[in-house]
């Protein structure tokens, strides 16, 4: 019998995380209103705000960052590659399973994922977008700007 292979499983398992929503499950368990029916319709920590709850927000924030770095951490112990493990990731929350593939935009998890990759990255990624986030009021501004970012930074970093 031919096992399947290790890094299929890994891929897969790291979509299953990042599918899971943290705007939905947190906004379940503190009795919100699911963050797809308000707002911009999106299920990430800048709507679950909308709802003037900061804790929820956070913990939106929190947990989808949280996956796309325990998604890069635990494929590290079986494989050398990470970036895919991250990827699947972020691919599950844009595209969550169990969501009819109607997720978020994955810049949290994004995050998660660069700091999972390297924390330099990550950080400067982070400060890029509350930079640009804090001058200019937009969120999804920043977060195209802070994506534009992380690809120079990881040259500069890591060659």
């Amino acid at each position: 019998m031919q096992t399947e292979s290790p890094l299929l499983v890994i891929l897969v398992a790291a979509y299953c995380l990042g599918s899971i929503s943290f705007a939905i499950v947190v906004s379940w368990l503190m009795r919100l209103p699911d963050p797809r029916s308000y707002g911009s319709k999106n299920p990430g920590a800048t709507n679950v705000l909308r709802t003037g709850r900061r804790a929820a927000a956070v913990l939106t924030l929190a947990g989808d960052a949280g996956k796309g770095w325990l998604a890069v951490w635990l494929a590290s112990f079986f494989t050398a590659e990470i970036a895919l493990a991250g990827l699947a990731a972020f691919l599950g929350h844009v595209y969550p399973v169990f969501h009819r593939f109607q997720g978020g935009k994955g810049v949290a998890t994004a995050a998660g994922v660069l700091f999972g990759l390297d924390w330099r990255i990550g950080l400067g990624t982070v400060i890029t977008w509350i930079v640009i986030a804090a001058c200019l009021r937009y969120s999804s501004l920043a977060a195209l700007v802070a994506a534009l970012f992380a690809p120079f930074a990881t040259a500069l970093l890591l060659g």
